[in-house]
Formats: structure tokens, C-alpha cells, sequence
């Protein structure tokens, strides 16, 4: 039997939780125990009655779930009082985003806790299935929170996204061809923008011009392309990633000088830490803030706004791997998966991600070579 504990999210503005009643009548129905912290269902509508119907046990604050849980699951980065509250050889499976936080990593190393990241676990096919439900989330989002903030008492250019007969529609400009990018585009071509969509891969820009019905131009990412583009777009949706490590920078700061007056930047890879140089992270509460005139979208947890919807998407996607954690253990269930292996990036004091120890300058062990020097346990 394996200790589950889903403790309350405290990021600011952050009211998914990272397991539905469904997940824990699984877990519970496979033998294990399923720890949530009093209330931390209930920005999600998901009662605690509603755990406890389902077999789980209701404990009264998270330093409870921290103590008892062999696995702690959760939706974001822990913040410091989390981070305190690991202990050695304690499971964490959740976002870490660790390439732009120095400081979250060294946390994580010296808890000892062994820490998965969603963001990096891949399937067979190289996606990232722990992360592309959020993405999806997101990028539809994205075009909305974007579409919203162009109106001129929040201080955008006075435009609707798809205009009106005989006015012309906004135009969107999208950069990067992911998952992220590909739902920005539906959304925006769905509104009835003008859409541009940039990516490097010709072979994402072929998917993309099929999948969108040829109703938004796919163009090659280059920086004149880019630049080109910025005079014509009120609204720039970044959604760049480069697995596990920073994202790239594709807008400067001189650049903004060529867009208009007003326009709107939504910043989606701002959790890796920005793919505008003049991003920066704001909250819900907080979404926005202008430079060189142009309104800056940089929320860092955006499908929080919507966790009805994000919980259930995010459970679905991460419980096959949460059961094998609790079923075989965590050795077992890394070796056996070199996708989930991935998604290792803390173990036993040793840094395991190569992308984030190349960002920050640390060295790092690879997760196989960690696994290995571990004792199987009996």
C-alpha cells in the first residue's frame, strides 16, 4: 500500500487540485490510501464529501498530508514552506518548471525528496502527455485572455478579435506550432481573426496548415519574419518550449518599438521563463502591465482560472502514471517506462535534468545512472 497526499495549492490565484474524486476511487480501489487536505477540492467543485465517498480521508491541513504521505501529488511548483516540509526519499510528482528557478532547485536537492516532473515525462511517440492537457488549456485561453484584454477600457487598441462586416478582424500573430500554439490558432481563427501561426518544423507547419482548414497562413519562424509580422499584429500569443529548459527569447525589448500602439503580448511559456525579454510573471488578480506601450499577458498558472475544466483534463492525463508509481514503486515504475524516466529530475540529493543543470551552470547525473546506484526495495 502506498500513502497518497494531495495537499491545498497556494500558489497565488491557483484553485485546480491534482486529483479528482474519480482518481482517488482508483487509487483507493487498488489498495491505497488517499490523503487530501480539508478543502483542497473545493476551487475545483469537488467537496470533501465527495473524496470521502470515494474512499478517501480527509486530514485538516497540509503539514498532515506532509507527514503521512509516502507520494505527495500536487498541480504547481511547491513554494518555500512546501519545499520545507519534503523529507528524504518522499515522492513529489507535479509541474516544477525548475530551468528558471535556481533557487526551487537547490530546494529540491537538498530535501532528498525524489521529484517528477510533469512537464518532461514523454511517450513513445517524444510528447509530453502530462503536459499537453494544460497546453490545450492554455493556448485556448490564451486567444481569449488576449481577445479580452484588447479592449480599450483595459487598456488595449479598441479592437474585436473578429471584427464586424465590412471591419476588418484583429490580427493574431502566434508564435511556436505546438500544442499550446495549434489550440491558440483554432480559437483565434474560430473568433474570426486573421491568424498567423510561425513555427521552425516544416512538418508541424504541414500538420497545422491541415488541421486549420488552411484558415490561418503558416509561416517559417525566422527573425525577420517575426519582425515583418510585429507591424501588422494586435495581438502576439508566445507559446515557445523547449523541453524541460528555458524558452528561448523572440521578441526584444527594441522590437516593440515596431508594433502598434496598445497592441496585446500573451506570454504562455512564461512558466519556462518567458519567450518575450521583456516578460515577466503576474497573476490573475494582477494579469497585466504595459512597456513601451504595449500590454504584457504573463500569468504563470493560466488554466487555474478555469480548474473545473483543468483538474479533470489534468487528472486524466496523469493517473495511469500516478498508479504505476503506487502499484510498482517508484524504481520499478521509472525503469520500466524510459518515458516516465524522463520526468526525473531530483533523486537522492542529485540533480538528474540535463536541460536545467545546463541552464543554471550545475552539474547533474543522469536518471538511469541514479536509479541504478539505488537499493531495489524488498
Amino acid at each position: 500500500m502506498t500513502v497518497v497526499g494531495v495537499p491545498a495549492e497556494i500558489k497565488p490565484d491557483e484553485h485546480r487540485v491534482a486529483l479528482t474524486a474519480a482518481g482517488a476511487r482508483e487509487l483507493v480501489g487498488r489498495g491505497h490510501k488517499v490523503l487530501v487536505q480539508a478543502g483542497a477540492g473545493q476551487g475545483s467543485a469537488i467537496s470533501d464529501a465527495d473524496y470521502v465517498a470515494q474512499g478517501a480521508t480527509i486530514v485538516p491541513g497540509a503539514e498532515d498530508v506532509f507527514a503521512e504521505a509516502e507520494l505527495i501529488v500536487k498541480v504547481k511548483e511547491p513554494q518555500p514552506v512546501e519545499t520545507a516540509r519534503l523529507r528524504q526519499g518522499q515522492i513529489l510528482f507535479t509541474y516544477l518548471h525548475l530551468a528558471p528557478d535556481p533557487a526551487l532547485t537547490r530546494a529540491l536537492v537538498d530535501s532528498g525528496a525524489t521529484c517528477i516532473a510533469y512537464e518532461t515525462v514523454t511517450d513513445a511517440r517524444g510528447r509530453l502527455p502530462l503536459l499537453a492537457p494544460m497546453s490545450e488549456v492554455a493556448g485556448r485561453m490564451a486567444t481569449q485572455a488576449g481577445a479580452y484584454m484588447l479592449q480599450k477600457p483595459l487598456g488595449g487598441r479598441g479592437l474585436l478579435l473578429g471584427g464586424a462586416p465590412g471591419v476588418a478582424p484583429a490580427h493574431v500573430m502566434v508564435i511556436g506550432g505546438g500544442v499550446v500554439g495549434r489550440n491558440a490558432a483554432q480559437i483565434a481563427v474560430g473568433m474570426g481573426a486573421s491568424v498567423d501561426i510561425l513555427d521552425r518544423d516544416i512538418d508541424r507547419l504541414r500538420e497545422l496548415d491541415v488541421a486549420l482548414g488552411g484558415r490561418a497562413r503558416t509561416i517559417f519562424s525566422s527573425a525577420l519574419a517575426i519582425e515583418q509580422l510585429l507591424e501588422q499584429a494586435d495581438l502576439v500569443i508566445g507559446a515557445v518550449l523547449v523541453h524541460g529548459a528555458k524558452a528561448p527569447r523572440v521578441i526584444t525589448r527594441g522590437q516593440l518599438s515596431l508594433m502598434k500602439p496598445n497592441a496585446v503580448l500573451v506570454d504562455v511559456s512564461i512558466d519556462q521563463g518567458g519567450c518575450f525579454e521583456t516578460s515577466r510573471p503576474t497573476t490573475h488578480s494582477d494579469p497585466t502591465y504595459q512597456v513601451d506601450g504595449v500590454t504584457h499577458y504573463c500569468v504563470a498558472n493560466m488554466p487555474g482560472a478555469v480548474p473545473i475544466t483543468s483538474t479533470q483534463a489534468l487528472t486524466n492525463a496523469t493517473l495511469p502514471y500516478l498508479i504505476s508509481l503506487c502499484d510498482l514503486g517508484v524504481h520499478q515504475a521509472l525503469r520500466a517506462d524510459s518515458g516516465f524516466m524522463q520526468g526525473l529530475a531530483v533523486m537522492s540529493g542529485r540533480l538528474t535534468s540535463e536541460p536545467v543543470a545546463h541552464d543554471q551552470g550545475l552539474e547533474w547525473t543522469p536518471p538511469a545512472d541514479v536509479l541504478e546506484a539505488q537499493p531495489v526495495p524488498a
